[in-house]
């Protein structure tokens, strides 16, 4: 993707609001997340001892000189913890995405993905730390075309996009001056190994297992190397309400399995693909969420996000591409981590 291009320019000379310094102390929550274990090494390198990373109690194999333990669902606890520290700024990426779990206990989503909130809301009441919420673009559930925009309501099928949406109304409501950042999928390395889209896919390819994926839930993922600078940009500006952050490449669940495929050079007969109406009641699916993230890119004066995978020559072309291995292509686990984890235009 080229930059500075005529509209870039366009947009630095109207940016919504002027980038400051990023207020510090920085308090990451949700560390265990996808989100959230990429950002911490991101502003851990960049604010050097100034930068705090919070997990659940029961995550004990989650180590780190500036990880703690705490629940944000304890709010003695945590409001112990900015006694201790006195964040100025919060990042919030906590709670459970886990789809069927959501379904199958909403007690627990509730808790985990409102509540904790709510208790974050209180311990921040009266002071003026800057708050970045990560929301989800599953807080939709489909639209014919795709392209949402920010002041479209809410409609989500799962207990966790209800939550979510939830959750967003709250911060809306007693913390206005916050910004709310509605991603997509966030393509990066997880902590357990499977909890992020790359990590499921590949796990079911490396084991010679089969991995079925729907042709009709289409998405807008973003790679975190760019999304990790967007929030560091956001942290340090007074924009408020909601922006959608969602890449610029719309991609089915099944094509993102196929790049994945291809890519990693696993057994293209392992990847199977269904409609949504195909699968099973639980957890339900939604459909076409893709976002459009114009006011984003009008509010920081710039494109944010890089297409996700980077370069053309890895998006499918039809549905059985990703079965094309042409023999001067590079492939392998390797190429994953260059290409997909990574966003190889930010690669040292």
């Amino acid at each position: 993707m080229i930059q500075n291009t005529i509209s870039d320019q366009v947009r630095n000379l109207s940016a919504g609001t002027l980038r400051r310094e990023t207020p510090l102390p920085l308090l990451i929550t949700g560390v265990a997340g996808v989100p959230g274990y990429n950002a911490l090494p991101y502003f851990t390198e960049k604010y050097p001892g100034q930068v705090v990373g919070v997990r659940q109690v029961n995550n004990w194999r989650m180590l780190g000189d500036n990880i703690v333990a705490c629940d944000v669902e304890d709010i003695d606890g945590l409001k112990r913890l900015f006694d201790q520290y006195q964040f100025r700024a919060v990042l919030n990426c906590g709670g459970s995405c886990a789809l069927k779990s959501c379904e199958l206990d909403p007690s627990m989503a509730w808790r985990i993905n409102f509540e904790s909130v709510r208790n974050l809301l209180h311990v921040l009441e009266g002071s003026d730390t800057r708050l970045v919420q990560l929301s989800i673009d599953l807080v939709y559930s489909d639209k014919l075309g795709g392209g949402y925009y920010e002041h479209e309501p809410t409609d989500p099928v799962t207990i966790y996009g209800k939550t979510m949406a939830a959750s967003e109304n709250l911060i809306q409501l007693e913390r206005p001056e916050s910004a709310i950042l509605r991603i997509s999928l966030p393509m990066g390395i997880s902590f357990n190994g499977h909890a992020g889209a790359i990590d499921w896919i590949q796990s079911r390819f490396i084991k010679d297992k089969p991995a079925t994926l729907y042709y009709d839930e289409i998405r807008t993922p973003t790679y975190t190397d760019c999304l990790n600078r967007v929030i560091d940009d956001m942290l340090g500006r007074d924009s408020a309400g909601i922006f959608h952050a969602g890449g610029p490449r719309r991609l089915s669940l099944y094509q993102i399995a196929q790049i994945i495929n291809r890519v990693g050079d696993y057994n293209p007969n392992h990847l199977m693909g269904c409609l949504r109406e195909e699968a099973g009641p639980v957890p339900p699916r939604a459909g076409d969420v893709t976002m459009d993230s114009t006011k984003l890119a009008d509010e920081l004066g710039y494109e944010p996000f890089d297409p996700w995978p980077l370069h053309d020559c890895w998006m499918p072309t039809h549905h059985d591409w990703h079965h094309e291995r042409p023999t001067d292509e590079l492939r392998g686990p390797q190429q994953i981590l260059d290409l997909l984890y990574r966003n190889p235009r930010h690669a040292v």
